[in-house]
């Protein structure tokens, strides 16, 4: 094995699951030929370049344009036939080399090399550099992980002890990097496991509706994932290795609930009362609460008529019972979201019969890979090609970057409203509808409903490789359109007369997800409680800080949530790393806490809301569960994560009241 198979970054590097060395490449020119044939050039080609130290190779004919995407993602970026034919041949020159010279590994990274590799994978866009240095984990001095620590600032007889509510991916975040700085916490956790929604949503089905190299940590970037939209149990189990190597297992407080939290401004502490598997309660102190309860945690079950006098079994998606067996039974199922369109084709063959119950149809965006395992050609390239999976998963950071936001974006007085909101929105609209007729085809009373009549991009966009119609169009299913008017002992009534005699109803209802902190009683200072400054109506600065609740940081908060590019790891991380960074400046000063002001959130508000006011989802005829009951959009970010890049870059300490 030669020199160049020596790691020399690995003890560096921020990633729990870093591998320093790949297997020897073996195989032949014509089996390389054929690898490189079926690889994703952008990604393929800055892994080489890495590993060879050979940055010439990305020659600017060869840059991926970033093509925005309308519906189907172009291959390679949107590379041209010429440009790919060329990334081929240096491609295949490349694998070669690593071949020839054995190379398993990825020497450290000179500054300019990174710059230009990075510039090559993001067409240029140098403001995107600092953003994907941070999301790179071969790059350990640019990455999330705190410069500082705790014992820098320790003072005898002086503590300083944070509190993080939850162990979902927002809570594992954030215990990460407070364990890095080396802030004393305690973690604590109201199920019985960690993993948040993904130790709750345990339905048939159950999936990502992102690709699944999108949805990780820049701290714990898993490389063996086995499917392209990694199914619950996958991630639920990548959560749990995330903490074990992290060594936040064994520290988190399970059956233990939050019930109040208030503000003592003399000791400048959290007086927090905690119930501990129901027996009694008891009150801690902690100098910070950091709540990452996430949003989508409460289930929205509709309050129809006669509902408790049905008598067969209802059950919420979220709280599924696995003991029963729907197989044979007579099924409805109420909603047609995120939750629906997994659980229905997920059972609609073994049930005897089944009712889904429709308000509004959804959009669906082509994924013809959903339900795939990830190709024999990828796992090669993950196993043999040094930190490819690191390189694939940043170019895959890069591809969310601009997402569809130009879909989306509404156009003054454009007169095909309300069904769609500008030019390039209603041709998206188009597109959907023919891919709809070819899935609908000969069903021309399915069709009709499946077509929603709200704009593309409005509400969630799910995924769509044609499971969903083939279900509707069984001949044991029906699609029923008419309002629910109650309840019955046996079923359910419709409003156009029918009666829908079932043994088990199933709501994909959703939840409520503008309802933050649902539960918890915050008091801050002068006894202001949260819910009463609120009033209904969620905010806060960069989602992170409330005026007038000092040291109180909220993880994955109102307005951080991507819906049309981004990835909420990476959101979520930054609200943890601004959190932690605030109490930095905390420490720095010898305060007791900070307060963000009423004018910095002001503004960040009025800039929000003034952006997703030019979204499909901003305008005023749609109606999306991403505005609260004041009509305000709450629960979406506008922007793309480089704008929260900058907004969480640093804590600015005009926009601050310290505490002494």
């Amino acid at each position: 094995m030669s020199e160049n198979s020596v790691n020399t970054l690995a003890p560096a590097a921020d990633d729990l699951f870093w591998q320093a060395n790949s297997e020897l490449i073996t195989e032949s020119d014509e089996q390389l030929a054929r690898i490189v044939d079926q690889a994703d050039l952008p990604a393929l080609l800055a892994a080489i370049a890495a590993a060879t130290s050979n940055t010439a190779i990305l020659a600017e004919e060869l840059r991926p344009p970033l093509t925005p995407v309308d519906t189907k993602n172009h291959p390679h970026g949107g590379m041209g036939e010429e440009a790919v034919l060329k990334g081929k041949a240096v491609a295949l020159s490349g694998l070669i080399q690593l071949r020839d010279q054995q190379i398993t590994a990825t020497p450290a990274l000179q500054p300019q090399a990174a710059e230009e590799i990075l510039a090559y994978l993001s067409n240029g866009h140098s403001e995107w550099a600092d953003m994907l240095k941070h999301e790179l984990s071969i790059l350990p001095e640019n990455s999330g992980a705190p410069t500082w620590q705790y014992e820098d600032f320790a003072v005898a007889g002086k503590e300083f002890t944070a509190l993080i509510v939850g162990s979902g991916v927002a809570g594992i975040a954030a215990a990460h990097r407070f364990a890095q700085a080396g802030v004393p916490f305690e973690i604590i956790e109201a199920s019985a496991r960690l993993g948040g929604t993904w130790q709750k949503n345990k339905y048939p089905g159950v999936r990502l509706d992102t690709p699944t190299f999108g949805y990780s940590y820049s701290f714990a970037q898993k490389a063996d994932w086995p499917h392209q939209f990694a199914q619950g149990e996958e991630v639920r189990e990548y959560l749990e290795t995330v903490a074990a190597k992290a060594g936040l297992s064994g520290k988190i407080q399970y059956g233990t609930r939050l019930i109040s939290a208030t503000w003592d401004e003399a000791a400048g502490q959290w007086e927090a009362v905690i119930s501990q598997d129901g027996n009694g309660v008891e009150t801690r102190r902690f100098n910070a609460l950091i709540s990452a309860s996430g949003q989508l945690d409460i289930p929205n079950i509709p309050e129809f008529p006669n509902r408790d006098k049905f008598a067969g079994i209802q059950m919420h998606s979220q709280e599924w019972d696995s003991s029963v067996d729907w197989r044979g039974k007579k099924v409805a199922v109420i909603g047609t979201g995120a939750s629906a369109y997994q659980i229905v084709p997920a059972i609609y063959q073994d049930v005897e019969e089944l009712v889904v119950f429709q308000r509004n149809a959804p959009w669906m965006l082509p994924a013809p890979a959903y339900h795939q395992e990830v190709s024999e050609t990828f796992s090669w390239l993950v196993r043999k090609v040094p930190h490819y999976a690191q390189w694939f998963r940043l170019w895959t950071t890069v591809l969310g970057i601009p997402g569809r936001f130009h879909t989306v974006r509404a156009e003054e007085n454009w007169p095909q409203a309300p069904l769609s909101v500008s030019r390039k929105n209603h041709q998206v609209r188009e597109e959907l509808i023919d891919l709809l007729r070819e899935q609908f085809e000969g069903h021309p009373d399915l069709l009709k409903h499946a077509i929603p009549s709200y704009p593309p991009g409005a509400k969630r966009m799910l995924r769509d490789n044609g499971v969903w119609a083939q279900a509707l169009k069984a001949e044991h299913s029906t699609l029923e359109v008419s309002p629910i008017v109650e309840f019955t002992e046996t079923g359910i009534m419709t409003a156009d007369g029918v009666h829908h005699e079932v043994d088990i109803v199933i709501y994909a209802t959703g939840f409520k997800p503008s309802d933050y902190l649902d539960g918890i009683e915050i008091v801050g200072r002068e006894g202001l409680r949260i819910h009463d400054y609120w009033q209904a109506d969620a905010r806060a600065h960069n989602g992170v800080t409330v005026p007038g609740f000092p040291n109180f940081f909220m993880v994955y908060g109102p307005n951080v949530g991507g819906v049309v590019a981004g990835s909420l790891h990476f959101m979520l991380e930054r609200a943890s790393e601004y959190a932690l960074k605030a109490i930095h400046e905390v420490l720095k000063r010898d305060a007791k806490a900070l307060s963000v002001t009423q004018e910095a959130l002001d503004r960040f508000t009025a800039w929000v809301d003034a952006e997703n006011r030019q979204m499909a989802w901003g305008q005023p005829y749609v109606k999306t569960w991403y505005q609260n009951s004041k009509g305000r959009v709450s629960q979406v970010w506008p922007f793309t994560n480089i704008e929260y890049w900058e907004a969480t870059e640093s804590v600015r300490p005009d926009e601050h009241e310290f505490l002494r």
